[in-house]
């Protein structure tokens, strides 16, 4: 969590610096587009998600990749501050297969979640960096490969996500952005009858990618 506050304020102070040409910058919008690669952390030494699918540790699959996808728009500025409202849909997915000689079976994690964004951005239309979180929907399975899904893989669960990032665009319309992220999961039913029910988790997500205005 530290590195995570480190980053980000780093992230600010770079996206939000006193541009270099003598013309005023652009403002902030106003509309931006993001498309990131992802490295969500998915965790790998939770006993209770392991027993709420009927899995052992050694199968939680782990790290894995994703697609982050958002769109924002900005609407108001007052003093330092710009104001911007938007939403984001993200996928990661994450596989485990087991060496020799384990006879547990392989597994895949897929992750899957909606949520409308407020965001608070700092800087000018250069280049600024923002904070934004979103209270929305999530879908998380982990099942063997090839097995159906159970009710636990099936249910939409509350996910609150806040986070930040930055923008700097190397031409008038395209920037490259960065965008870490963390998903609070709500607590979820367990696959079977008598079993414990997922736990509240905190997933982190790093993308990384280009933005367009």
């Amino acid at each position: 969590m530290r590195c995570v506050i480190g980053l980000l304020l780093a992230l600010f102070a770079l996206a939000s610096s006193p541009a270099v040409a003598q013309e005023p910058p652009p403002p902030i919008g106003p509309f931006v587009v993001d498309l990131h690669g992802t490295f969500p952390r998915f965790p790998s030494d939770s006993s209770q998600l392991a027993l709420s699918r009927g899995l052992s540790v050694a199968q939680l699959p782990g790290s894995g990749l994703g697609v982050q996808l958002g769109a924002h728009l900005y609407f108001l500025r007052i003093k330092a501050i710009t104001f911007g409202v938007g939403a984001e849909v993200a996928t990661g997915r994450s596989s485990q297969t087991q060496e020799p000689p384990s006879t547990l079976a392989p597994t895949e994690e897929h992750f899957s979640t909606f949520s409308p964004q407020l965001s608070f951005n700092f800087g000018h239309g250069r280049g600024w960096s923002y904070l934004s979180g979103g209270l929305g929907r999530s879908n998380w399975a982990i099942v063997p490969v090839g097995q159906e899904k159970g009710p636990a893989d099936l249910e939409v669960l509350k996910t609150l996500n806040y986070g930040g990032g930055a923008r700097w665009f190397v031409r008038p319309h395209l920037a490259f952005s960065l965008d870490v992220r963390i998903y609070v999961i709500g607590p979820g039913t367990p696959y079977f009858e008598g079993a414990l029910g997922g736990p509240r988790t905190n997933l982190l997500v790093i993308g990384a990618g280009i933005s367009v205005k």
